[in-house]
């Protein structure tokens, strides 16, 4: 069983977020970079299969170079290869362009039985790229994927739906995207980072796979950030002091529900 992985190095969600002095980035000063959440499960079903059915497992980015610390904590995890695709700054929020690179990358280096991904990513990707690339691929795809079985040629993926779950038959090859509960990803054993270290990573430029970056980020691009604005900070709450008077407190509260807060 051949898996692709494809993973995102996103900022940690505990990181203090800066507009960046263009006003359409964050600033990256102290920020630390992970492999995205949703991507961990992605990869720990991948290297479970690996473990039971045998095979391997490549895991892929497309990002600045800063993507390969990511690749080598996938590495340690289990992973037995890695692609990464350098670039990345100028294509921030478009998830066609990064599904374009990326499946691009996947049939260079492929074929594989099972494309993997996060149901999302921590970034800018929207949800839409794993979809994107089995589009591209021409490849069945099942996102939200929360249990798994593999049968021969066949697998049955089960995923959340809005008030409920739905069972999905499809051919492999496919592309899935991991829902968090379908397992508990492993951390990097001591031996595992140690072994990263060694492996020599495979880096392709969007040029290497007949892709004009420029192009991307320009002409062809469906979506870019024009602007980024943090959430405007919280007021002090209001306290209602009931005690010697509740009907009064209910009164005014009321009242504050109806004139400042508008929520009757």
């Amino acid at each position: 069983m051949k898996s692709c992985v494809l993973m995102a190095h996103v900022p940690d969600t505990a990181s203090v977020i800066k507009v960046g002095a263009g006003g359409n980035r964050i600033d990256e000063g102290g920020i630390k970079y992970i492999v995205s959440p949703y991507d961990e499960y992605a990869l720990e079903e991948a290297i479970k299969l690996k473990e039971s059915r045998g095979g391997d497992v490549t895991v892929m980015t497309y990002a600045p170079k800063r993507g390969e610390a990511g690749l080598r904590e996938c590495l340690a995890r289990g992973a037995d290869a890695a692609v990464h695709v350098e670039g990345g700054e100028t294509t921030l929020g478009d998830a066609l362009s990064i599904a374009k690179v990326l499946a691009a990358a996947i049939r260079k280096t492929g074929p594989y039985d099972i494309v993997w991904a996060g149901a999302k990513g921590g970034g800018t990707d929207n949800a839409l790229v794993g979809a994107m690339v089995a589009e591209l691929l021409d490849l069945p795809h099942v996102s939200s994927v929360i249990k798994l079985e593999i049968g021969d040629g066949r697998l049955v993926a089960h995923r959340e739906i809005e008030g409920g779950g739905e069972v999905v038959e499809s051919p492999i090859p496919c592309v899935l995207t991991a829902m968090k509960g379908l397992n508990e990803p492993r951390y990097p054993s001591l031996k595992g980072i140690m072994a990263a270290k060694k492996v020599a990573i495979q880096t392709l430029k969007p040029a290497d796979l007949g892709l004009d970056e420029g192009a991307l980020a320009g002409a062809e691009a469906r979506c870019a950030v024009r602007k980024l604005e943090l959430p405007a900070a919280k007021s002090g709450g209001t306290i209602l002091k009931g005690e010697d008077d509740p009907a009064g407190a209910a009164r005014q509260l009321a009242k504050l529900l109806r004139e400042q807060a508008k929520a009757i």
